[in-house]
């Protein structure tokens, strides 16, 4: 990763850790689901309000470390108005930007989200940052269940 890349990285990821998006529970959310990492603890909910297809909102809440926050925080900003399938895509490109890393990736289809690309350098954080992406897919599914990273 470039130190230009990092120093991004380290600023995008602090200012949403202290300060995240959406962070709250939907009022009138029509879909839930909760994510727990038992490795660090972590825990997040992820809830949505669909109207159809599309997400009209979506928030979560929960503790995680900055890492985990961040990622919630940027996802809720990314996900929001997108259909569902639209929404998927995105869980597969940001799963693949955090465990494999850009290579071969259209960063700008990823917008903000390519700043989550130095996850990928440290293997023992790939489950805090898909965290909140693994709860928002099985709430998605309509699942109203708890999901694990293991």
């Amino acid at each position: 990763m470039s130190s230009e890349l990092q120093d991004l990285y380290q600023e995008v990821v602090l200012e949403h850790g202290k300060r995240p998006r959406n962070f709250r529970e939907v009022e009138g959310a029509n879909r839930r689901a909760d994510g727990y990492n038992p490795l660090c603890g972590d825990q997040l909910t992820v809830t949505l309000r669909m109207d159809g297809d599309v997400i009209q909102d979506v928030g979560f809440v929960g503790q995680g470390c900055a890492i985990s926050r961040a990622s919630a925080s940027l996802m809720t900003g990314a996900v929001k108005a997108l259909s569902r399938a639209d929404a998927e895509r995105l869980f597969e490109l940001v799963h693949r930007l955090v465990t494999e890393g850009p290579e071969g990736l259209n960063l700008d289809e990823l917008g903000k989200l390519a700043v989550l690309s130095g996850v990928s350098e440290f293997p023992s954080r790939v489950k805090c940052a898909s965290l909140a992406w693994h709860a928002l897919r099985a709430a998605l599914e309509g699942k109203d269940t708890s999901v694990s990273t293991e």
